[in-house]
């Protein structure tokens, strides 16, 4: 009887040690497999996150700008869009940012319009930098037969002549070399003074000029292009950007200012970083700096 008791007691701690072991086996289980599905681990990919970038750019980087931007996008910044790039004058791209339009990026064609938007808050001087350069030409239809155009040949009325109106940093240049023969007289509170002295803007053109006026420096251009007149003002790297015309003439560079190039992060910047990496790579990057020497700019 004692014997049959022991068994049965035997008998109940196996199962009973059985029982625990299999619970344990049950819930070592799941423990083994947590390391592989780890859940948590995403900060890595937050770090590529999509992001958007909005660029205000003068209206004669169009051509140059778009092919920067694929290649920026190609040369791993996969993560990047830009939305739809906005060329306009620079003197509109500070009226958009004046009535709240939004912002990462403002490239600008002239220091005067950058020191506008500085001085309006609409971009952080902290990230501001001089980019490119150019150089203002005189242009006429392909094959018109006119070369070593001069400003004293627009002066002698040879020409009939196309120049971009004031919001137009191509213009105010234009503006500024031909006060220095009299087809332009400078503002009230510029008089007496002429070429880099003056801001080509606020004067009128001297008795007897009518010049063709356009809001963007790729429309006066186009107006050389087409023939509708003569000769037109515009950048070296207009000839590359629309074709259709040859320089005729180049415009002294002690008669204007300083043809550059600022770009600054706007106030408005959503995406300081990536923007602020988008502008450095635009400046450092080997294929971003053929880009533009493609185009006729030059890195300042």
């Amino acid at each position: 009887m004692k014997k049959s008791i022991r068994i049965a007691l035997a008998a109940a701690c196996a199962l009973a040690v059985a029982g625990v072991l299999a619970l344990a086996g049950c819930s070592s289980s799941p423990q083994a497999e947590e390391p592989q599905q780890q859940p948590e681990q995403q900060p890595a990919v937050e770090a590529h996150d999509a992001v958007e970038l909005q660029v205000f750019a003068a209206n004669s980087l169009s051509k140059a700008m778009e092919e920067v931007q694929a290649a920026y996008i190609a040369d791993g910044h996969d993560n990047v869009t830009f939305a739809d790039t906005q060329y306009k004058s620079s003197g509109e791209l500070n009226e958009m940012l004046g009535a709240g339009s939004q912002a990462d990026l403002l490239i600008s064609a002239s220091k005067d319009s950058m020191d506008a938007a500085e001085e309006e808050g609409y971009v952080d001087p902290a990230t501001r930098v001089d980019m490119f350069v150019n150089d203002l030409v005189i242009v006429s239809k392909e094959d018109s037969g006119l070369k070593d155009v001069t400003l004293q040949d627009v002066a002698d009325g040879k020409y009939t002549f196309c120049v971009g109106d004031e919001s137009v940093p191509a213009g105010n240049y234009a503006c500024q070399a031909l006060s220095t023969v009299g087809v332009y007289v400078p503002a009230a509170d510029e008089a007496g003074k002429s070429g880099k002295e003056v801001s080509g803007k606020g004067g009128e053109f001297a008795e007897g000029y009518v010049p063709v006026l356009d809001s963007s420096v790729g429309n006066v251009c186009k107006h050389a292009q087409s023939g509708d007149v003569d000769v037109a003002f515009v950048y070296t790297s207009d000839v590359y950007r629309f074709g259709g015309v040859e320089v005729v003439g180049t415009v002294p560079a002690d008669t204007h200012k300083n043809i550059v190039y600022p770009g600054a992060l706007t106030t408005s910047c959503e995406n300081p970083e990536e923007a602020q990496k988008f502008l450095d790579w635009c400046l450092t990057s080997e294929k971003a700096q053929k880009i533009w020497q493609n185009w006729g700019f030059e890195l300042a």
